[in-house]
């Protein structure tokens, strides 16, 4: 379900003292239901944290970048990295606290922590396995010992991780004001424009001006960044079982062809791997 934009409403984070991940439990598992157009205040833990969806999708907007994170991708997010949640459909989201002592049990590189591998915030592929493994895991809130039953998931679930696959996907965002407010609207609906001449105009900058800023601080253009903002928003279009000749409209392509071909030359595979669906 979508939200009218002014239904936005500004959420302070659930006590996280409550889901606090340690040595004996390392990792914890919270469940949070919320409505489109909600938004989770900017907030960060010493501890890293998966954050998944089960339905609906999700705008995490983390460090330096903002990942869509749809049912079929996880983010991971590194201790005391600042992130802000914002709800763009309903959506019922899991988050995995996950404490410095979680190792991958089977890999027997030296770096066997997720800490050690993942230093950064990084977009992983959900398995139908892992899905599931976090469906089961007990997501109440509290203190004491995980039952052997949790220790034997979060295991698993660990494991799953393990394997997951990178994603190439997440939008850097600048400290510039004026490119930060421009590439949050063109986030919030990226066909509102087609040029950036035009984009100029709402952010009271010169497009020369604004063009030099996306090269110095993002290293890019601001047609290959608004492509990669619409691969996010494919991803989200694709969670809902859109087809593909409805994601290629809604993203303003002329047909399904000419939007799988920017996906292949972007991502350099398929839509259909790319999305992660059938569609």
């Amino acid at each position: 379900m979508r939200a009218h934009p002014s239904a936005r409403r500004d959420l302070a984070p659930r006590d996280p003292g409550l889901h606090v991940p340690t040595s004996e439990r390392p990792l914890r598992a919270k469940l949070r239901r919320l409505a489109a157009s909600s938004v989770v205040e900017p907030h960060s833990h010493p501890w890293a944290q998966v954050a998944m969806s089960g339905n609906g999708v999700i705008r995490m907007t983390a460090g330096h970048g903002t990942y869509l994170v749809p049912p079929s991708r996880a983010l991971w997010i590194p201790p005391d990295v600042e992130h802000r949640v914002s709800v763009v459909e309903d959506a019922e989201i899991h988050t995995l606290y996950v404490h410095p002592s979680a190792r991958f049990l089977h890999d027997v590189s030296a770096a066997g922590t997720p800490f050690e591998r993942w230093p950064a915030c990084r977009v992983l592929e959900v398995s139908p396995l892992l899905r599931e493994l976090v469906g089961h895991l007990d997501s109440a809130p509290g203190i004491g010992p995980a039952s052997e039953r949790e220790r034997r998931l979060a295991d698993l679930v660990l494991d799953e991780l393990r394997c997951a696959a990178p994603v190439r996907l997440g939008l850097a965002l600048p400290a510039d004001k004026r490119l930060r407010a421009l590439c949050e609207a063109v986030l919030d609906d990226p066909l509102r424009h087609a040029t950036l001449d035009a984009w100029a105009g709402d952010a009271g900058a010169s497009a020369r001006t604004l063009a030099r800023l996306f090269r110095q601080q993002l290293g890019t253009t601001f047609g290959e960044w608004r492509q990669q903002v619409r691969l996010a928003k494919a991803l989200a279009l694709a969670a809902d079982k859109r087809p593909m000749n409805h994601i290629a409209t809604e993203l303003g392509y002329a047909s399904a062809s000419a939007f799988s071909a920017m996906v292949r030359r972007t991502v350099g595979t398929t839509p259909r791997r790319f999305l992660g669906s059938k569609a």
